[in-house]
């Protein structure tokens, strides 16, 4: 009940329409069960029916002073026409018209149950797109991107399915058969209260196999994520496994996968399919009973032939919305694993949120500044960073360098709030960040790293992305600043698509769209990260120009591995296992000596043997 109530709770927004609905749904148990009460008036309208004998008066009876023949004859058309009448013309035209009024009213239901279920899917799926959106990196690091898109898509179109057409088959199915239950009570309460003592053995049945159905779906939602993280890193990282000959590893790993996930939709499909035989036996063992009574009763004459006919009938169509109920209980169990699923994901609540006192940022005028900061993640004890203090001057580039691992980039996403220090603080202008509207301090901060992030759209999106203030002058301005301008036009102009992540454009070429885009933003903070480690000389002699463009008249922060791109750098800081090690300019590091000299003479040499190798290989 609390997974229905959470999903009659995506239903609320759309209360009228789901009471529309409601109540065509009721119209639809309510003449199915007509349809089948004019059965009695027909057979009994019939030549040479048994006339019915007076039978004892019930307890029933006596407590309500409403006589057996006088709740039957409110189901019996001729009741209500003088008996000289022929009532069959009118029974055939009620019969056509209680049909044409459940058809329309189930489509009618049909169709706004349906829009409602797309509705709530679309507000579902945007509620998780926005959660996710806002979420910190270390929600990203713990959540594989397919399992939040399985999130997205699959768990909730499982919900849209429970909206749609579970909900829309329970209430409809549940209503025909209270309708057809009261039916049938009226015809003959005694042996309808027998068949209320199967009631519970029905219900424990079913609840039993929800419960195991339940856990099956959860095991079932694990595959396909397996089965979408494979796919998906396979065929994103071809060129790896073609390069090492790895297809037939990856078909028999993705098999396993498949396997794996057939076997588990399999045991669902068992516990789906077992309830309806069951179902069906003790449906038939409750005609057969009711076929041995019925013929005592009529033999002597309490029950006509019309009355026996409209009751096996009616018991047969309990039988069609039972198993339906049933089967449908079943998926609702799927549906509520989906939708526990993505509870959970938005009950995770990681995302940087403003202060209550926070307050815009001004504009970098002075310095940034790390004061003490220590960071480690919350779920490790290894620290990232120890105790780091530094100092950015406005309109400086400051270049951090050091091996991996040495906490640079981490220094970096603290800056712009990705992760927040365990220790110390950062401020800008003497205000520290974490007291400043996160939008307001982003918004002065442009990021160009070495892994670019394009989107699969038109260059001039890419470069805009999402600001639909800029001009195509301003555009094309921040292109050329980037030297991107000419080969943007040879690749076709800015209206040509450059695939998904920008495939269709070389490295040098995805990381000047990247500067442009850097540009356009003319924020007043920089930060590069390892913007040129990738290139090749001609590409990254190129990026160096334009981000020369782009630095002039920034504060600029430089994370890089080739330390012969830094020596115009105003402040050199040297890291080593999250500390600051060094600090100063290259003349200075250099001369006197320690971490920055060995790795800049270690790098010098590398390079001077690259191209003595790259020249030997050309003169051959």
């Amino acid at each position: 009940m609390k997974d229905f109530r959470k999903l009659l709770k995506l239903v609320r927004p759309y209360g009228r329409l789901f009471a529309l609905a409601f109540f065509l749904m009721t119209l639809v148990g309510l003449f199915e069960a007509g349809r089948t009460a004019l059965l009695r008036s027909i057979i009994d309208s019939l030549p040479a029916t048994e006339k019915q004998a007076d039978a004892p008066t019930s307890a029933i009876e006596q407590a309500t002073g409403v006589s057996r023949r006088t709740l039957e004859s409110y189901i019996d058309v001729r009741s209500y026409f003088p008996k000289s009448e022929n009532p069959l013309p009118l029974i055939a035209a009620l019969l056509v018209f209680f049909t044409l009024i459940r058809g329309g009213a189930e489509y009618l239901s049909n169709v706004l149950m349906w829009k409602i279920g797309v509705s709530v899917v679309v507000d579902l799926r945007q509620r998780l797109y926005e959660h996710i959106l806002i979420q910190s990196a270390e929600f990203f690091t713990a959540n594989p991107t397919n399992t939040l898109t399985t999130h997205i898509i699959s768990d909730a179109e499982k919900v849209q399915t429970s909206v749609s057409s579970l909900l829309a088959d329970l209430l409809r199915e549940g209503l025909t058969f209270l309708s057809l239950f009261a039916l049938v009570f009226i015809l003959n309460w005694r042996l309808t209260s027998v068949i209320l003592l199967v009631g519970p053995f029905i219900y424990l049945l079913t609840v039993r196999f929800g419960r195991r159905l339940r856990r099956i779906a959860h095991h079932t939602q694990e595959g396909t994520e397996e089965v979408l993280d494979i796919a998906q890193e396979t065929i994103s990282g071809h060129r790896i496994v073609k390069a090492f000959g790895m297809e037939g590893f990856e078909q028999k790993r993705f098999l396993a996968a498949l396997s794996n996930l057939a076997s588990t939709q399999v045991r669902a499909a068992r516990v789906v399919y077992l309830s309806s035989p069951i179902l069906e036996v003790v449906g038939v063992i409750l005609a057969a009973v009711f076929l041995l009574y019925a013929q005592k009763l009529i033999r002597a004459g309490e029950m006509s032939v019309g009355i026996f006919a409209t009751y096996i009938v009616a018991m047969l169509q309990m039988y069609d919305p039972l198993r339906k109920l049933s089967r449908i209980q079943n998926y609702f169990q799927q549906s509520f694993a989906a939708s526990s699923r993505i509870y959970s994901l938005l009950d995770t609540h990681t995302e940087k949120s403003d202060r209550p006192a926070a307050t815009e940022l001004a504009p970098l005028r002075d310095a940034i500044e790390f004061r003490n900061v220590s960071f480690k993640y919350e779920d490790s004890s290894d620290w990232i960073l120890k105790d780091v203090s530094l100092t950015v001057r406005r309109g400086e580039m400051v270049a951090l360098v050091g091996l991996s691992g040495a906490g640079k980039t981490t220094l970096t996403n603290l800056l712009m709030r990705f992760y927040d220090p365990t220790l110390g603080e950062i401020s800008i202008d003497g205000k520290n960040i974490c007291d400043a509207r996160l939008a307001s301090l982003r918004s002065q901060i442009a990021l160009v790293t070495q892994d670019v992030i394009l989107f699969n759209d038109s260059i001039i999106n890419n470069i805009a992305y999402g600001r639909r203030d800029f001009d195509r002058t301003k555009i094309e301005d921040a292109a050329r600043a980037a030297y991107a301008h000419d080969f943007i036009l040879d690749r076709g102009g800015y209206e040509t698509l450059i695939g998904e992540r920008g495939v269709k454009l070389s490295g040098g070429e995805r990381q000047r769209v990247a500067i442009a885009r850097a540009i356009l933003k003319d924020a007043p903070i920089l930060i590069l990260d390892e913007a040129t480690s990738a290139l090749d000389t001609q590409s990254e002699r190129l990026v160096q120009r334009a981000l020369a463009n782009l630095m002039e008249g920034r504060t600029t922060i430089v994370i890089a591995h080739r330390l012969t791109t830094i020596h115009r750098a105003d402040k050199i800081v040297v890291m080593d296992r999250g500390r600051v090690a060094d600090s100063g300019r290259h003349e200075e590091l250099m001369s006197r000596g320690g971490i920055y000299r060995d790795l800049y003479e270690l790098q010098f040499s590398d390079e001077i043997v690259s191209s003595e190798v790259a020249a030997t290989e050309d003169g051959n």
